[in-house]
């Protein structure tokens, strides 16, 4: 799989990994489990290693720290979570569960979630991340309403990551927010990437542009995803699944070439109309 830099420590992640909003908050379901081990199988074995959470999203964290460790892949994963509390203790707390939760000591990446409390935030995350609990820290938020407070803080403060909403239909985010994260050396991580979905409601049924497979796209989804990843702030996208075949699929959009502008375009005019 290709892989992009992180411009901090000049570390390369795979350019696609995978989301766990909803799709891994299965409590102790036994099937459900099975189902997501065969998720993080074929991420590892296509060359994919983020995996994002947040104690937001249920059972999702635990779910990841079990399976991860049962499947032997934590030196192989890179593991992102947020925090998503108000007020210094509670954040620490918070922390402190996820990584317990994730299994993950130190945790590779640490965002405040949507900005919640952040001024209060930022100063625990530093403080870890120079006694090394945590490597990298970041921001995240997944609607263009705050893209103004976002500016300021990518403005203000010494980030590794910013996670951000962006996809065809939500293409705000390249207008200021990834040149800016671009200029000032933060990576990029993408949710949202299919805008829940929305994508593959609007293509169903449609013809599959015969012109994708110039930039090695064979799929809706694929094409979807290249579109991103054809943006060079963006360093890895993390579209969420329950499904082997769809991870299968969201893996191969890591391979191969990626669409000019001319292709952009014409994504753009097909989804637009």
């Amino acid at each position: 799989m290709n892989q992009r830099v992180i411009p901090s420590t000049q570390e390369k992640i795979p350019v696609v990994g995978l989301g766990t909003w909803q799709t891994f908050d299965v409590g102790d379901s036994q099937e459900a489990r099975e189902q997501l081990k065969e998720v993080l199988k074929i991420l590892i074995a296509q060359g994919g290693s983020v995996i994002d959470s947040s104690p937001m999203y249920g059972s999702s964290e635990k779910v990841v720290g079990d399976l991860t460790n049962e499947l032997g892949i934590k030196p192989k994963i890179f593991e992102a979570t947020k925090v998503w509390t108000s007020g210094e203790q509670a954040g620490i707390r918070q922390m402190k569960t996820s990584m317990n939760l994730m299994q993950a000591t130190p945790m590779d990446l640490m965002q405040i979630h949507n900005l919640l409390d952040w001024k209060t935030h930022i100063k625990t995350l530093k403080k870890w991340k120079e006694e090394g609990k945590i490597r990298y820290i970041g921001i995240t938020h997944y609607h263009q309403g705050a893209y103004a407070e976002i500016e300021k803080v990518l403005q203000s403060e010494q980030l590794d990551f910013l996670q951000i909403n962006y996809n065809l239909l939500d293409r705000e985010a390249e207008e200021r927010i990834l040149p800016l994260a671009k200029d000032k050396g933060i990576a990029v991580l993408i949710n949202r990437p299919y805008q829940g979905g929305s994508l593959f409601r609007l293509t169903k049924n449609k013809t599959f542009p015969t012109w994708a497979e110039e930039f090695d796209a064979k799929t809706w989804g694929q094409l979807f995803l290249k579109f991103i990843l054809a943006n060079p702030a963006v360093t890895c996208v993390i579209p969420g699944t329950s499904k082997a075949k769809h991870m299968r699929d969201n893996t191969q959009a890591g391979f191969g070439q990626l669409p000019t502008d001319e292709h952009k375009r014409k994504m753009i005019d097909l989804i637009t109309s």
